[in-house]
């Protein structure tokens, strides 16, 4: 979420222990779990990269004969995993050029895998029926006039901006700072905590400025408006202390380890191969939030009606 997520958009871990890896996907008939090895799979804390995770290991499972270990791990110490060997791939990345140079380029323990398919979008939001009131509350120029709404106990006189895990990475901060606003920075402690927040500001008609993100499978649920921040240029955001534009659009990718790459076989493979959009992710998210389902529940339901476009991901 970025200037990225740093705990934050979405790293799934894949270690392989297997001796020498896998070489081949599954035929017809599903293989017997763990008949290959163990896959450790790191789950960052937000729905979305859950959705990907509930997916990626039910397949693993059920169609190539692997043992998936969930891990929840934050992002960055996912990140850490290449250089020691316990993680193999993350596959929800937002980003993160740092972290490229210093584990891609400097060190050389990881590889980039190429696109999930999801277009990743963070903003600043507010529920639509602010703008209805307040028509012009969506230029970030008319948020001061506007700040006193946004008061809470936790704002200290100023206006609130709620964001979310304080994990992430973010540039909220200095974008409240670098733009002159009179806000403060308040951090929710979680998606679980933001969405509930966004929720009740739509129910209650209570005013919401909040730091949000697509995928998200609460747009296709409530309505709420972006907020038209300075626009993004390349290299704008370069110098994190002086961020005054908004956040570019992201093209999610995945990240593996080099060993992994050089010797994961076909999970590896499975994993690279691994691209679905965002109503996808958007679709296993609802299952797994609102429908009361497992990981496993909701990966089947997707696995079941969604043949054709899972099916090229497993190694012939």
């Amino acid at each position: 979420m970025r200037t990225f997520r740093t705990t934050v958009a979405a790293a799934l871990i894949v270690s392989l222990t297997a001796c020498g890896g896998a070489t081949s996907g599954a035929g017809e008939d599903e293989p017997s779990a763990g008949a290959k090895g163990t896959v450790n799979l790191a789950v960052n804390p937000w729905v979305g990269y859950e959705a990907n995770a509930a997916v990626i290991a039910y397949l693993l499972e059920k169609k190539m004969g692997y043992t998936v270990d969930k891990k929840e791990l934050k992002e960055e110490i996912a990140w850490q995993g290449f250089e020691t060997g316990e993680v193999d791939v993350i596959v929800e990345n937002w980003g993160h050029p740092d972290l490229k140079k210093t584990y891609i380029e400097d060190k050389k323990v990881a590889v980039e895998v190429g696109p999930t398919g999801n277009e990743g979008i963070i903003g600043w939001y507010v529920p639509e029926w602010m703008t209805q009131q307040y028509p012009d509350i969506t230029d970030y120029k008319s948020l001061n006039k506007y700040a006193n709404l946004f008061k809470t106990s936790e704002s200290k006189g100023k206006g609130q901006f709620l964001a979310g895990d304080p994990s992430f990475v973010t540039n909220d901060e200095a974008l409240v700072t670098n733009l002159k606003l009179n806000y403060t920075v308040v951090y929710s402690g979680s998606e679980a905590a933001i969405i509930k927040a966004a929720q009740q500001a739509t129910a209650q008609k209570k005013p919401l400025l909040f730091y949000f993100y697509e995928p998200q499978w609460l747009f296709a649920k409530e309505k709420y408006v972006r907020v038209k921040l300075p626009a993004y240029t390349e290299g704008c955001d370069k110098d994190l202390k002086k961020v005054a534009c908004d956040y570019p659009d992201y093209k999610l990718d995945k990240i593996a380890s080099k060993k992994f790459a050089d010797t994961g076989g076909a999970a590896y493979q499975f994993v690279k191969n691994f691209t679905w959009t965002n109503d996808d992710q958007n679709l296993v998210s609802d299952y797994l939030t609102n429908q009361g389902m497992s990981a496993d529940q909701a990966a089947e339901k997707w696995v079941n009606e969604h043949e054709a476009t899972w099916k090229p991901w497993i190694p012939a």
